[in-house]
């Protein structure tokens, strides 16, 4: 049996989680830049409040009720993220993170000790008293039942956030099925769900109960094995270790356009320091660096210009100062003046566990000096919360910076934002 635990309006929860005044009120997240609409809380919800919705049209509507908005606050969502992986870890070891609020978990066995439901609200309870966030628990003997089962958990409030699908109970797995839209099921989406709907598909039990050669004929393999989990043929395992990266991006759209190369530098410069520590995170080495520039294309009165260069590296690296580089000589390739550029990025690929290479005879790009424990001590600094270390191109006062005027205190992760606790 497999389990699926996810934080119910993740975001939007943990915004009020320190913020006692907004239980059960209006709560919204806004995306990079202030942009639009990324998570919701329930009252918010009931406010006709939609996803996606841009602010600048929410903050002109007249709700009947205050709506308390929030800027992404990464540091405090990343933080929470592990309290509450490590919490679902205490009660079930063998687990799979599958997103930042989301987490399978083996159930093997669990159901010959006690009842699933029961368990299911034990570690309701235990993730509840450990972090203040409420999850939903769907089970299954499949992935894909099992994540259906937690959307019906959250659907449904009879549920009360915990529902369990076992092979001795079908009619209850057909119910849900035949009330679960083809384009809710794990793996489906919109635009499969369409083409499914074309063929007379509407809902999961209709899906589980199609032939799978003939999904497999029109839709491939992914979704054969889909309607192959719906009728509880486990197909997906759980994955203690995630899988190597193949590629590492590190993007941003810019608070304000950059007219400038200046600024530009310092923005590329920014975004390969950053990709570079995902990169020796992931203790991997890259052999080729790209970097890629964009202006708006919904700009009026302006010409849409994007592009992209790269190098392939002579040697693996994970050097930051090697992935800089690379970006300022590619940034010279493209760099167009006289354009307000909207975003920039650097990406990283081809990666090899070493840094290993077989260089020419006559190449004289020798590896840096001592580059290993320089690249350790910088990443100690700076992860350990006792300072910050940057090189000189990343600048200082970057008015590009992305644009957060809501942005919410970072809690849990920052000592002078730790909440203060008055007691008269």
């Amino acid at each position: 049996m497999f389990g699926l635990a996810d934080v119910n309006s993740f975001y939007a929860s943990c915004e009020a989680l320190f913020r006692p005044d907004l239980r059960g009120k209006p709560v919204v997240v806004l995306s990079n830049n202030d942009g639009c609409v990324i998570a919701r809380s329930a009252g918010a919800k009931m406010l006709g409040i939609k996803m996606g919705a841009p602010w600048f049209q929410i903050k002109t509507q007249d709700y009947p009720e205050r709506v308390h908005v929030f800027s992404s606050n990464y540091a405090l969502y990343h933080s929470m993220s592990q309290r509450v992986m490590t919490a679902l870890e205490e009660m079930t070891p063998k687990v799979e993170q599958y997103s930042i609020d989301e987490m399978f978990l083996d159930l093997t066995g669990i159901d010959g000790c006690e009842n699933l439901e029961h368990f299911g609200r034990r570690l309701r309870a235990h993730v509840l008293a450990t972090t203040g966030l409420t999850v939903g628990v769907g089970m299954g003997p499949s992935k894909t039942l099992a994540k259906s089962a937690q959307w019906a958990s959250k659907e449904w409030k009879q549920f009360r956030g915990v529902l369990a699908l076992t092979p001795g109970n079908p009619k209850r797995t057909e119910t849900l099925l035949l009330n679960q839209p083809v384009e809710e099921i794990w793996g489906v989406g919109r635009r499969i769900g369409k083409r499914l709907n074309l063929m007379g598909i509407e809902n999961a039990l209709q899906l589980a109960r199609a032939h799978p050669a003939l999904i497999r004929k029109n839709f491939g393999v992914v979704l054969e094995r889909t309607v192959r989990e719906l009728n509880g043929e486990s197909c997906i395992p759980l994955e203690e270790l995630p899988p190597a990266k193949q590629q590492i991006v590190s993007s941003r759209s810019f608070g304000e356009r950059i007219t400038t190369k200046v600024a530009m530098q310092e923005a590329l410069c920014q975004y390969a320091t950053r990709a570079a520590e995902k990169l020796r995170k992931e203790r991997q080495f890259c052999r080729h660096v790209g970097v890629f520039i964009r202006t708006s294309p919904h700009a009026k009165d302006e010409v849409f210009y994007g592009n992209s260069a790269g190098e392939k590296l002579s040697r693996p690296t994970q050097d930051t100062r090697d992935v800089i580089e690379v970006a300022m000589r590619s940034l010279d390739r493209i760099w167009l003046e006289g354009r307000r550029y909207m975003t920039a990025g650097i990406m990283l690929d081809d990666f090899t566990p070493h840094g290993v290479s077989q260089l020419n005879l006559f190449d004289d790009d020798q590896p840096k000096k001592n580059s290993a424990q320089l690249m350790k001590v910088l990443d100690g600094i700076n992860q350990s919360g006792l300072g910050n270390l940057w090189f000189a191109r990343q600048g200082v006062n970057n008015e590009w910076n992305m644009k957060r005027e809501l942005l919410s205190p970072a809690w849990t992760t920052n000592w002078k934002d730790i909440p203060l606790a008055k007691v008269y």
